[in-house]
């Protein structure tokens, strides 16, 4: 059955439905398999938005674009390159979340691949199964920390998924060299276990005795087969997250977007806050409502601010405080801290605060940041207590999916009258408050995730480098203007995603050139190499 010329219907990779022209019908013996009108890719497109827009939830926008994804590549990423904004938020947070939590019900057709506890000692010998002749970039995840939502285990393939759809149509990665991956070590939620539809291994996660050397089969097996390829890390729970990238990211070329992505994309909205309230960064005093990988990981980028005011670590760090279920971290609270945790304790505590609302009132910050995955965790008493001191406040409330937020746009622009500066994680449309309209940052690793991959794999980098991560952001910090800063503005419109995709990889090639990194042998155009790289949509041939 797959000898026959019409199979390349069943082919998302190179069908064209009804944009085969009569020559190709005729060729490929398609005569009579479809309807007589050939069609343009602009036409299809046109109708596949509508039949998008026709759609009563989310969820079913969700399901017919990654159908569409298995049945017309090629009309799948032009549609989203050109609907981006409209489409994120189905692919991505916060659409995929509710994807994630439902996938055994939901599931279709398999994508990527699925490596389990139980296939240890054979990883290798399973990935000359997958059909790709090669691969450039790896999403991975154990589904033990899906966004907010906690452990999905297996469900948690629409990440990779996701991910990897945004890494094509954000930077250009060639959708047939990417590899979405689950490691199914197991799930300690109950409901899963004991859900029929559930596709993964019913079992709890299995220990660390055994996960590690899991991870690390697998990691190997990854770069003998594709020696080149990038690994991106991704929600993965806080107690292996860290571990993982100390562990590997000067061994193999990989990064842990929660981590470092997040990191340098709030680092790139702070340094366009700081810009805003026009107050030096020495001055200072951020509050992080959670202390996972997530505010770790944008702590430690700020950091790169102090270091260039020439500003000690040690002193630095007396301008963070981070609070956690326990309250505000500190050595002297009486609990076993994580090293990362222990970083960032405040050592100038005799007395416990237990609460935000505490810390704040104590502190008194100019900006506050949320990473806690708790929904309303910034409240109006706590905003209105901070906007008391703070002309311009700096709010984020940057948790996964939108339900999760700290607080929405419109209550921190309601609360603090309409003087913050504003960035959430998940979208929040704009508000309208006292005659102004406010357009709320979002503060999406989106923004940063496709170019520093795609740099890393242009210039076949050894490793990725902190100096890499902040070169991201600043050069993402830098599409906002002045002029806009001062109006609250602090990231640029994702309708620009592409061009700003490849300003970055640019950079950070030519900061991976410097730091002797880039092992590709250095080209007279960098510019001209990134674009050269990058697919296109189109029925051309000669441009993919």
């Amino acid at each position: 059955m797959q000898s026959k010329p019409s199979f390349v219907l069943r082919n998302p990779s190179v069908n064209k439905g009804t944009g085969f022209n009569n020559e190709e019908r005729e060729k490929l013996g398609l005569k009579g398999l479809l309807p007589p009108k050939v069609e343009t890719l602009q036409e299809q497109s046109d109708r596949a938005l509508s039949q998008f827009t026709s759609f009563n939830t989310n969820l079913e926008r969700y399901i017919f674009l990654n159908c569409l994804r298995d049945r017309n590549e090629t009309l799948f990423y032009y549609l989203l390159s050109n609907n981006l904004e409209l489409m994120m938020p189905i692919i991505y947070t916060p659409t995929v979340g509710e994807a994630c939590q439902k996938f055994g019900n939901e599931f279709r057709f398999a994508q990527g691949m699925y490596f389990a506890s139980h296939d240890k000692g054979n990883i290798r010998t399973m990935m000359d199964n997958w059909p790709a002749d090669g691969v450039d970039i790896i999403v991975v995840s154990d589904g033990s920390r899906i966004l907010g939502l906690g452990d999905l285990g297996t469900n948690g393939m629409g990440i990779p998924v996701g991910k990897l759809q945004l890494y094509v149509a954000g930077a250009g990665f060639h959708p047939t060299r990417t590899l979405p991956v689950i490691i199914d070590s197991g799930t300690n939620t109950k409901k899963y276990l004991e859900d029929k539809y559930y596709l993964g291994e019913r079992h709890p996660r299995i220990p660390d005795s055994e996960y590690y050397p899991l991870v690390e089969e697998f990691l190997a097996a990854a770069y003998n087969k594709w020696p080149k390829v990038i690994v991106q890390f991704e929600d993965i729970s806080n107690d292996h997250c860290f571990n993982l990238l100390d562990e590997y990211r000067n061994k193999y070329l990989c990064f842990n977007d929660d981590i470092q992505g997040t990191g340098s994309v709030i680092l790139s909205g702070f340094i366009n806050a700081v810009r805003a309230v026009q107050k030096p960064i020495q001055e200072h005093r951020m509050v992080f409502l959670g202390a996972g990988s997530a505010g770790i990981g944008v702590a430690d980028c700020i950091m790169s601010l102090f270091d260039e005011a020439g500003v000690s670590k040690e002193q630095a760090r007396k301008s963070f405080w981070f609070v956690d279920s326990k309250g505000l971290i500190t050595t002297t609270r009486g609990d076993e801290l994580t090293s990362q945790k222990k970083q960032y304790a405040r050592e100038d505590y005799t007395y416990q605060l237990k609460s935000l609302l505490e810390v704040v009132r104590d502190v008194k910050p100019t900006a506050i940041i949320g990473l806690s995955g708790i929904g309303g965790s910034f409240s109006q008493e706590v905003i209105e207590e901070m906007a008391k001191h703070v002309e311009k406040p700096i709010v984020f409330a940057l948790s996964n999916p939108t339900t999760n937020a700290e607080c929405t746009a419109e209550q921190a622009y309601q609360w603090t009258d309409g003087r913050c500066i504003f960035a959430s994680g998940s979208p929040f449309k704009q508000v309208e408050y006292k005659g102004k309209t406010f357009v709320p940052g979002q503060g999406n690793n989106m923004y940063i995730f496709p170019g520093l991959g795609l740099a890393a794999s242009v210039c076949e980098a050894k490793h990725v480098t902190d100096a890499m991560i902040i070169t991201a952001a600043k050069t993402l910090a830098s599409f906002v203007e002045d002029s806009e800063v001062l109006t609250g503005k602090i990231y640029p419109g994702l309708q620009h995603i592409r061009e700003i995709s490849t300003r970055i990889a640019i950079k950070v090639i030519e900061k991976a050139y410097e730091e002797g990194m880039a092992q590709l042998p250095r080209p007279e155009n960098i510019e001209a190499l990134v674009k050269s790289r990058q697919y296109i949509p189109t029925y051309d041939n000669s441009k993919n």
